[in-house]
């Protein structure tokens, strides 16, 4: 049996929220030092069906570690849960996907991340959290931060 606990560190990105309205939902930034690999994990819960709304995923990058150098991350540099479609499309969701999850990874060489997820037509509430699984860490074992 591997152990995976001991090799990755979790962040919070989006805090479990029930989403109202049309805001976008701007993640904590991630810092990728002291690790090679990352992927972001959205979780989802009752997501409205009236009128149909829709949630799009944006991933940035940046060298800045209040990315004010925030770039859209290329499709190149992120892995998609789902084979032959766009990352971004694919981490994507709308009001029929209640209880699902996504997973977004990045690929790129920026130090610094954000995830965010903007809803469109959203008149109800829609339920989602988002975390950071940072992994192959320069050091182990690696020790669980609280935030």
């Amino acid at each position: 049996m591997r152990d995976l606990a001991n090799n990755i560190q979790l962040k919070r990105v989006i805090s479990p929220v029930a989403v109202t309205g049309n805001s976008a939902q701007v993640g904590q930034i991630i810092d990728r030092r002291g690790y090679d690999s990352l992927t972001y994990l959205i979780a989802l819960g009752a997501l409205d069906n009236t009128p149909a709304p829709t949630f799009t995923v944006l991933l940035e990058e940046g060298d800045d570690s209040g990315l004010s150098d925030a770039a859209a991350v290329a499709d190149a540099d992120m892995i998609s849960q789902t084979s032959g479609s766009a990352p971004e499309t694919a981490a994507s969701f709308t009001s029929t996907d209640d209880n699902e999850v996504r997973k977004l990874g990045y690929t790129g060489t920026k130090r610094y991340t954000r995830l965010t997820i903007t809803p469109a037509t959203n008149d109800d509430t829609a339920y989602m959290a988002a975390v950071a699984i940072l992994g192959h860490p320069h050091r182990v074992p690696v020790t669980q931060a609280t935030a």
